[in-house]
């Protein structure tokens, strides 16, 4: 998972917040200065969209860590995820994507290199043999016979797949490509992070397209 880059220390809001239904309820700001941990209850899973301020998809990371943000003025809320959190002083909408109050530089190429979990996100999680679930991965040209460790040659396979192809090429396997691999969207790397995009997330995305066009 990519983490997000962000200056300084989080301060957390005074006291634990508990997930409650928020009507009625009176909206303040968070308090000033508080103790340094973030003791923050939120959903397990929960993934929240970070972008630069210039409006670059930069990270995903959980909802306390987003909460956190929030609640130091890091990051301003651009959407919600319509939940709220309740604190005996205050109540804390919980956001679906926020932007950094402050630009951050990022390195620019997510994937240099492919890796098994964001070959398994690129194809699907299917097999490129035989379309059955993906659990591992495979060299079209094998290493031990000048295959290069690249997207083009790395394809998400099952177990049974890879062991009936072994080190042989296509030709001399019998197997056939369902598709053939290429490098990665350039948002790629938030599904790999997210384990899926929410739908709420695509509007923000398109910078990463309009970047690679």
């Amino acid at each position: 998972p990519v983490a997000a880059v962000v200056p300084g220390r989080v301060p957390p809001p005074a006291g634990p917040l508990r997930p409650r239904p928020d009507a009625g309820a009176r909206r303040v700001t968070a308090p000033g200065r508080v103790p340094a941990a973030c003791p923050i209850a939120c959903p397990s899973m929960s993934r929240v969209l970070v972008l630069n301020a210039t409006f670059e998809p930069l990270a995903v990371v959980s909802t306390r860590r987003a909460v956190c943000l929030v609640l130091a003025d890091k990051v301003e809320t651009l959407q919600s995820s319509g939940r709220a959190f309740r604190s005996e002083r205050s109540v804390v909408d919980v956001p679906s994507v926020v932007r950094l109050s402050r630009y951050v530089h990022v390195q620019r190429a997510r994937y240099r290199n492919p890796n098994r979990r964001a070959v398994l996100a690129r194809d699907r999680g299917s097999c490129q043999y035989c379309g059955g679930k993906a659990e591992t991965v495979d060299h079209v040209v094998p290493r031990s016979r000048g295959g290069d460790h690249t997207w083009e040659n790395v394809v998400a396979a099952c177990r049974r797949c890879n062991a009936k192809k072994r080190d042989r090429f296509l030709t001399e396997s019998g197997m056939r490509l369902r598709r053939r691999p290429q490098f990665p969207s350039p948002w790629a790397w938030v599904e790999v992070a997210a384990g899926g995009v929410p739908d709420s997330w695509a509007p923000y995305l398109r910078y990463l397209d309009r970047q690679s066009a």
